[in-house]
């Protein structure tokens, strides 16, 4: 399976900010969304992330005045994405060895979306689970 199959299942939508929206826009933002990380843009580009991650550390490193902050001084960069066309298990790889959460997905440069280890995890146990089927009605028929 191909990372085309997830988003034509969750869609393309992709929730962002700005590099000069403000780490309490960014919380504001997640938490209205109930989402895990946003994609920074500028000028119809993706330039980076900001995560949950990204603002834990901020908040540890300056307090309160860290809500004050730019995303652009706080956001994760350069991005390291992934093409519709990569495979679940490559970009679980890929998460797993740079340990992140989302993976930006771009189609020759163009945004088209964005995954999370969450949606990789849930179509792979739904492969599971029909793999497991089909051998059950094999056995069943054999």
């Amino acid at each position: 399976m191909a990372i085309s199959s997830i988003l034509r299942g969750k869609g393309h939508e992709v929730v962002s900010l700005t590099p000069d929206s403000t780490v309490a826009d960014v919380v504001e933002t997640l938490v209205q969304r109930r989402i895990g990380a946003l994609l920074v843009i500028e000028l119809d580009e993706p330039v980076g992330i900001v995560s949950e991650r990204d603002i834990v550390r901020c908040l540890g490193a300056h307090g309160v005045t860290a809500l004050q902050m730019r995303v652009r001084d706080v956001m994760t960069a350069p991005l390291i994405t992934i093409s519709p066309d990569d495979s679940i298990p490559s970009a679980m790889e890929l998460m797993t060895d740079r340990r992140i959460r989302h993976l930006p997905v771009l189609d020759s440069g163009r945004l088209v979306g964005l995954v999370s280890i969450g949606d990789l995890v849930k179509r792979r146990i739904e492969e599971a689970e029909q793999e497991a089927l089909a051998l059950k009605d094999y056995i069943a028929t054999a």
